[in-house]
């Protein structure tokens, strides 16, 4: 991704300690030596990706960009992008020139801006101070010397795998608004509102158009990156709909990637990967999860560096597995190839699989967001405040106008990529990025503007999204996959009526779902769980001396939850004094 790291110098000492604690963060992450330059109040170091990359800093006189992950501007990647960007007013950007996941720090006549991505999908942590901003989330952790846990965001990364919003695990620590444009000035922050506008109407486009401005969108920011960094890409294949339209893009841009696809023998992704390889002739790698062991007193020094390597915070969780997750992630960057993902496909489909009617933010909350069970929580935790909160971040994701009462289908559909992308593969893109270029091109906002004026109909059972792919790469299209049908056609009944089962269970029975389920007996996903006891005894204080406040750890069943409430302890006992209990 490269790395940003800024710190405000009217406290000399609590600056050098910062800078300090940062520079030994990125060394330890595999960081090259960051340059450090000088702004009026500011510091800032920067460096560039961990294996390789496009540049990431120009400068031009006194005027700068500074980027950490990675920009697309007018179709370039690199040089050309960073002097684009240079040239535009950040308090006017001009977004239909601009892509990616990235931050960026812009000084442009005398002045100093910092800013995400469209979604903010590319994380950057400040503290409640602003005294300090990181791409990093450990730097920014350890800049500073006092944190609490945050209850909100623990029970929300605990629950739904990240916090939502602009929160965190930590009180001290947020991540930028979408919305703000950080003005550093030599006495403070000024922070400026931008609009981001997405359109909350359905088009009436007939579906040949339709289908054609969606391929130009899409081919046109996949054709970006391989043409500025060639033929060195790796990309997934499994048996949905997501990676394989990833790939036809590919295909169809004259790029012949590295495919690979990650698995546990027999897994139906592995099986139906290898025979698309096989039919369509090229090869897929296969990645075993199971692959791999390490023996209980190697596994202190492995949960190490999958601490450094996936900042802290990996997404799910996975600090505590074989080490294959580890291997995959770099075998992915290997070369500084350009490491393709098919994540936030589901803009093309109906992702909250609700049926064709108005919503709150609150039932949205209460459909979605409802995955625990109270007894694993101690009394800290409030469900309706919980839930609450979230609905309160969603309503404000969505603003202006105001999100209030229930708000037509079109407009729910904006809460998978401002909220719900944004959390998660938001999170993954910070990790992935820091090695090599990183493609989303599902979360590219022109992408998912094009994505909310389908209607509603035309996501149910991935309809749209298989004559997509089949308008671009019909080969790949006819191949079979795990729906029980090629996507040459439509959905076949038995697709079409799964969906349609989960689209008609109300509000009020989704809300409940989860802890029903849970009641049925342990429960577990395809991430993995933890070692066992003997393992984890070596790396954490099975205790829980942090987490025991908000968490009640022997009655959890659901391994997700237990290995992500393990997470949180590990990363407070190597945060050490600094975390208040």
């Amino acid at each position: 991704m490269a790395s940003l790291f800024l710190v405000r110098n009217d406290e000399p000492r609590f600056a050098d300690s910062a800078l300090r604690e940062a520079r030994a963060v990125l060394a330890g992450q595999g960081f090259p030596a960051p340059q450090e330059v000088a702004l009026p109040g500011w510091t800032l170091l920067h460096t560039g990706h961990i294996i390789a990359g496009p540049q990431t800093l120009l400068c031009q006189g006194d005027d700068l960009v500074a980027l950490a992950g990675t920009l697309v501007a007018d179709g370039k990647l690199g040089p050309d992008a960073l002097a684009a960007l240079l040239a535009m007013d950040p308090l006017a950007l001009n977004w239909d020139r601009l892509g990616g996941q990235f931050v960026a720090l812009v000084r442009r006549g005398g002045r100093n801006f910092l800013f995400g991505d469209y979604f903010a999908a590319f994380q950057l942590f400040h503290d409640t101070q602003d005294r300090v901003f990181a791409t990093t989330f450990l730097a920014a952790a350890q800049a500073l010397p006092r944190l609490g846990f945050d209850a909100q965001g623990v029970y929300e990364l605990v629950f739904n795998v990240m916090p939502t919003g602009d929160d965190t695990v930590f009180e001290q620590l947020k991540t930028l608004s979408p919305h703000v444009v950080a003005e550093l000035t030599p006495t403070g922050v000024v922070r400026h509102t931008v609009a981001k506008p997405l359109p909350d109407t359905p088009s009436d486009l007939p579906l040949p158009e339709r289908i054609a401005r969606h391929r130009d969108r899409l081919l046109a920011i996949v054709g970006a990156h391989v043409d500025a960094l060639g033929g060195n890409v790796r990309a997934p294949l499994s048996g949905g709909l997501d990676s394989r339209l990833v790939l036809a893009a590919l295909r169809d841009r004259g790029c012949a990637p590295h495919v690979y696809v990650y698995g546990v023998p027999g897994d139906e992704d592995v099986v139906i990967a290898h025979a698309i390889g096989a039919a369509l002739g090229f090869p897929v790698e296969w990645l075993d999860k199971e692959d791999g062991s390490v023996p209980p007193d190697a596994f202190p020094e492995l949960v190490n560096r999958n601490y450094h390597q996936y900042d802290g915070l990996p997404t799910f969780g996975n600090l505590f597995d074989n080490g294959t997750n580890g291997a995959a992630q770099l075998a992915r960057h290997a070369d500084g190839a350009l490491a393709v993902s098919g994540g936030c496909g589901e803009i093309y489909r109906n992702f909250f699989y609700l049926p064709n009617r108005r919503y709150s933010a609150h039932d949205i909350a209460r459909t979605f967001f409802a995955r625990f069970t109270p007894a694993d929580a101690t009394d800290r935790f409030d469900p309706g405040a919980f839930l609450n909160a979230i609905a309160a971040k969603i309503g404000a994701a969505l603003e202006p106008p105001a999100a209030t009462g229930r708000l037509p289908r079109n407009r729910i559909e904006q809460i998978y990529p401002r909220i719900r992308c944004r959390a998660l593969f938001g999170r993954e893109i910070s990790l992935e990025a820091r090695f090599s270029p990183y493609l989303m091109p599902f979360l590219d906002h022109r992408v998912v503007a094009e994505a909310m004026t389908l209607p509603l109909p035309l996501k149910y059972a991935g309809r749209f999204e298989a004559e997509l792919l089949n308008a671009i790469d019909p080969i790949l299209a006819a191949q079979p996959s795990a729906y029980g049908h090629d996507f040459a056609g439509p959905p076949n009944l038995a697709h079409r009526r799964t969906e349609w089962l989960t689209r008609i269970r109300p509000v009020w029975l989704r809300h409940h779902s989860y802890a029903l389920r849970r009641r049925l007996g342990p429960m577990g996903d395809e991430h993995g769980g933890a070692m066992g006891a003997d393992y984890m005894a070596r790396v954490i204080d099975l205790d829980f001396p942090a987490m025991r406040a908000f968490f009640n750890p022997e009655a959890i069943t659901d391994s997700a939850v237990w290995r992500r409430v393990a997470n949180l302890e590990y990363l407070a006992a190597r945060l050490g004094s600094r975390v208040s209990r």
